[in-house]
């Protein structure tokens, strides 16, 4: 089905006004673009957002429900009859909550109201990691082994980890953003771990389906920006290295990849277009791969804009969300592929509101002091501010630091004083600021030599001193 289509007339806003359907940081990115666009906002809140930025920033809001997310950011209901009364003909879903999930995307449409964002059977074809797989291989792309199907079966999963050889990760059909994995390097845990991998799809997803993939031990994660419009564009904007990660979850993320050759580089490129129009993709998007040596291999495709999307944006000059909204009003993009012409590097790491020394514990609570950093080239996404109290109830994700340099080493340098100059404090606060710093002068890190298990390996080894 396609999206509703505002008719565009270059002289006016797109939208006279979208509903953001989300929280945080990436509510208030959409409210600012928004307002620079021209277009009012509706921000929906529960009650423990109700003092958030992205409240205070918004047009209009809506109290949508209490603090649980199933009641409020994960309730359609509350959120289509907001978008009604309000008359916002737009839905932007930011990520996580609701902007992966085909059924609200068709709930939309028959509302009558616009979803910034892919078809929801284009969704619902990428968003079943399998189904993705199948279609992507069909395509031509190289694809990690693993199993073609969901499997249900203990049986099954046995004879398919026979097949492609332990280490195996184990992960949700469903799933995304790190959630319902479990990797296996022993037989004995094999069986195991797919009953609690299952078990935890269920409880997050409600799909208990999973399926296996040989797991790459020292391989690197490497996604493509893709942007797409009704009319037949797809442009590629580079690829981002996102290998410093915690259970699978990113914290430090940059454009260009280092130590990518070139004809990896363009390989990838390649490959994320050529996978767009294999599944008739809209919008922006993001086309994930694992990368070992000469090897490289699609894993999946996020339908959405990524947390992480500011280091392209920073080396592009591209404004992504501005973009999602002119393809769901029917416009075409607004740049080609030949003006695509990324320059510099640019680099973000995720400041959360965790103890890295508790395994990266959750640390809600009050902040009595927050002051984020500044100067030349410097950029902090965030909806955090002195006397915001952290919700329990959320994502721990308090601020993204995006710098951008000429080259990789002033890039490395701007960060560094960038994290220096972070100011957060409260009773019980605990933040990842100091271990993103320990990242960023760990040798093989400023080598461009890492991989996904960096973190792993320097938190048993020992991470080295920061000058």
């Amino acid at each position: 089905m396609s999206n509703p289509a505002v008719p565009a007339d270059p002289g006016r806003p797109l939208f006279d006004k979208v509903l953001v359907a989300n929280r945080g940081e990436i509510a208030l990115r959409v409210v600012r673009t928004c307002r620079e666009m021209g277009i009012r906002t509706v921000v929906v809140h529960s009650t423990a957002d109700r003092d958030s930025a992205a409240v205070l920033a918004a047009d209009e809001t809506v109290q949508i429900g209490p603090g649980a997310p199933k009641r409020s950011y994960l309730y359609p209901p509350m959120i289509i009859e907001a978008a009604l009364r309000t008359g916002a003909q737009a839905i932007h879903p930011g990520y996580g909550f609701l902007s992966e999930d085909p059924d609200f995307a068709e709930i939309c449409a028959r509302s009558g109201i616009t979803f910034i964002g892919p078809r929801p059977e284009v969704m619902a074809r990428l968003g079943d990691k399998v189904m993705a797989r199948e279609l992507m291989d069909k395509a031509g792309l190289p694809v990690v082994p693993g199993s073609t199907q969901a499997l249900s079966d203990p049986a099954e999963v046995v004879t398919t980890a026979k097949r492609i050889g332990l280490p195996v990760i184990i992960k949700a059909s469903a799933g995304g953003g790190g959630r319902g994995m479990a990797v296996v390097r022993e037989w004995d845990d094999l069986l195991p771990a797919f009953r609690s991998t299952r078990a935890a799809a269920r409880a997050v997803f409600g799909d208990e389906r999973v399926y296996l993939e040989r797991f790459w031990e020292r391989a690197r994660h490497v996604e493509v920006q893709v942007l797409a419009d009704n009319h037949g564009n797809v442009v590629q904007l580079g690829e981002r290295d996102c290998s410093v990660q915690r259970r699978h979850q990113k914290l430090i993320e940059e454009s260009p990849a280092p130590a990518l050759d070139p004809q990896m580089r363009a390989r990838l490129a390649e490959a994320a277009v050529r996978g767009v129009r294999a599944a008739g993709y809209t919008g922006a998007g993001t086309f994930e791969f694992l990368v070992d040596g000469r090897q490289a291999a699609f894993i999946e495709v996020n339908c959405r804009i990524q947390v992480e999307h500011p280091v392209t944006e920073m080396v592009t000059g591209i404004d992504l969300v501005r973009e999602q909204i002119r393809v769901a009003a029917g416009l075409p993009l607004s740049v080609t592929q030949d003006g695509v012409r990324p320059w510099g590097v640019a680099m973000e790491c995720r400041v959360n509101a965790e103890d890295p020394s508790r395994d990266f514990a959750p640390c809600p609570g009050e902040l009595t002091e927050f002051v984020p950093p500044g100067g030349p080239f410097v950029r902090v996404d965030t909806h955090a501010y002195p006397g915001w109290r952290v919700p329990p109830q959320y994502d721990s994700l308090l601020a993204k630091v995006i710098v951008w340099a000429a080259d990789r080493e002033q890039a490395l340098a701007r960060m560094n004083r960038a994290l220096c100059e972070f100011r957060i404090g409260g009773p019980g606060i605990r933040t990842t600021v100091e271990l993103l710093r320990d990242v960023l002068a760990n040798p093989i890190f400023r080598a461009g030599d890492h991989c996904t298990a960096l973190l792993r390996e320097t938190n048993e080894a020992g991470v080295p001193s920061r000058p």
